[in-house]
């Protein structure tokens, strides 16, 4: 990929590099639309990133008659899983059931689960088998223990077990929808804001953006006939630069955060279970470890401003601590912890746990502002089916022709794998000089391209040494910068590979990683100390 910069003219420009961004990007180019997407930051790098890594049909949604959300949700996590094989896989979730509490009884939890089963009725119409959800089915408490012995055995009475899906690294997936959206013809640029719109001498008709690249520091001219606003928790700072507007009334943000231990779960499933104020927490295995989340609280502020907090890092903590048994972690077992805002649509609920994560496509010619959209809330799973959508609408009400949406019936960019099993042994046979582990994580984060990070080793001795226990490589920050848009060693280590995404690597690790990219970027040893010392602070656990 090639970073766009200059004036241009377009049919849609996209504020905004998140997976709402990227799948909008992605649906309008694949439809033969002229696209260009501007990132103020790097792709990715906010609440697409602050996920929980899950690809889900939200089961708690049906609590609050969401079923329309839970049934598109659910056809989306199978369009997820076949369109990018190599990100998603089926996860077995227990969720333990507990005498004298009616939403976490069997027959209360069965009812719900039946529903989310039919209304999962096309989770067997995978591409690949091996990524077929099978039913739900009950455990006795005894079977229930001794699969999770973490559970609080207190009032016990069983568990069910059900699947949704796991994303393995929710950042290049996204990066995926980029890739997917530049190879339809595309431009894209992470680094570049959004410095306000054009709008036509004397009226407030949007006709396009004013840019500011951050890499060059030049600002340009980029015309389009509809500009679309899908800048996430941002979406309100973007509407305050349109004439006339302050920004708007309808979002609301929502922290979430998540802490990464060491393993405390067996890792055949994740553990939900309600707590105490009546809210769902979970234990997720993931990468030889344990994801905990989440927290879901109502954030004021810029969103500039946002960083985790220690004090909401011990409540977290304290929650899950009163919620399974035995675990009494500490602040020493934490080892990393992100969070991010998610985007909430103001009228839809008093309080945020319990707020909608439907979305709403809202069109500003009510407003004055004739060739402004504004996408606000979603989530994850439906962002791909959210841009459908948004594209079929400007079919419309605008003047422009896309064709058939394409995305569902399509792999993404270098996912194009029928059977995972078959990719990796495949890549293995031919690359028997790398070890196992290596091969495996690779072939997963990279797919098809994979082969182009191994090539880059090859050539290279000192890009081939192996950086953590998945048999990361130094190769990988070279093909990120390369191919891959990399600017920084952040973007290397947090959203091209997964070196920093369980915790600090160590100064070590990450002067290894720096050091690779230097000549790439022109990086002298003083640039590559100012790096490291960037991502040891930003990857440091939040002071008292």
């Amino acid at each position: 990929m090639q970073r766009y910069t200059g004036n241009g003219s377009f049919d849609v420009v996209v504020i905004g590099g998140g997976i709402t961004g990227a799948a909008v990007a992605y649906e309008a180019a694949s439809r033969g639309l002229r696209v260009a997407l501007f990132e103020k930051g790097d792709f990715a790098e906010a609440t697409s990133a602050a996920s929980s890594k899950l690809i889900h049909g939200g089961l708690r949604y049906l609590a609050h008659h969401e079923f329309r959300l839970v049934r598109e949700s659910l056809r989306e996590r199978r369009t997820l899983e076949n369109i990018a094989p190599n990100f998603v896989y089926p996860l077995a979730f227990l969720l333990p059931h507990y005498r004298g509490s009616i939403t976490t009884s069997r027959g209360f939890v069965k009812l719900g689960l039946t529903l989310y089963d039919l209304l999962a009725f096309d989770k067997g119409r995978t591409w690949e088998a091996a990524k077929r959800i099978p039913g739900h089915q009950s455990l006795s408490a005894r079977e229930a223990l001794a699969r999770q012995p973490r559970l609080n055995p207190a009032g016990l009475t069983g568990a069910s077990l059900f699947y949704d899906c796991l994303s393995i690294a929710p950042e290049r997936l996204a990066l995926a929808f980029v890739k997917s959206a530049v190879h339809h013809g595309a431009r894209v640029a992470n680094y570049a804001r959004v410095a306000g719109f054009l709008c036509a001498h004397g009226r407030s008709a949007v006709q396009g953006v004013k840019v500011h690249d951050r890499i060059d520091r030049q600002t340009y001219t980029v015309r389009a006939a509809v500009t679309i606003n899908c800048a996430g928790p941002w979406a309100d700072s973007v509407l305050a630069l349109a004439p006339g507007q302050t920004g708007g009334d309808h979002l609301r943000r929502s922290e979430g955060i998540h802490i990464i231990t060491r393993p405390i779960i067996s890792p055949d499933s994740a553990v939900s279970a309600m707590t105490a104020g009546g809210r769902h927490c979970f234990l997720i295995p993931w990468r030889a470890h344990t994801l905990i989340g989440t927290t879901d609280k109502a954030y004021q502020g810029h969103p500039d401003d946002y960083r985790v907090s220690r004090t909401s890092i011990q409540e977290l903590l304290d929650t899950v601590n009163a919620t399974f048994a035995s675990l009494n972690l500490t602040w020493n077992d934490v080892r990393h912890t992100y969070g991010g805002l998610r985007p909430l649509v103001e009228r839809q609920t008093a309080e945020t746990y319990k707020a909608s994560r439907q979305y709403e496509i809202r069109d500003h010619r009510q407003d004055g502002h004739p060739g402004l959209l504004t996408v606000e809330g979603g989530k994850w799973t439906t962002s791909r089916h959210l841009a459908e959508k948004l594209v079929d609408r400007l079919a419309r009400t605008s003047a422009l022709a896309p064709g058939r949406s394409i995305s569902a019936h399509r792999y993404l960019r270098g996912c194009a794998i029928r059977d995972m099993q078959i990719h990796i042994r495949r890549i293995t046979e031919r690359h028997p000089d790398f070890d196992a582990q290596t091969i495996d994580t690779l072939g997963r984060l990279y797919g098809t391209d994979c082969e182009a990070v191994l090539d880059l080793a090859r050539r290279d001795h000192t890009l081939a040494a192996r950086l953590n226990h998945e048999g990361e490589l130094p190769a990988q920050a070279v093909y990120a910068v390369r191919h891959e848009m990399a600017r920084n060693l952040l973007d290397i280590v947090l959203r091209r590979s997964g070196i920093a995404t369980i915790g600090n690597p160590g100064a070590a690790i990450l002067n290894q990683v720096a050091a690779a990219v230097a000549p790439e970027l022109g990086w002298d040893s003083g640039q590559i100390a100012a790096e490291v010392q960037t991502a040891m602070d930003f990857l440091s656990l939040p002071a008292l």
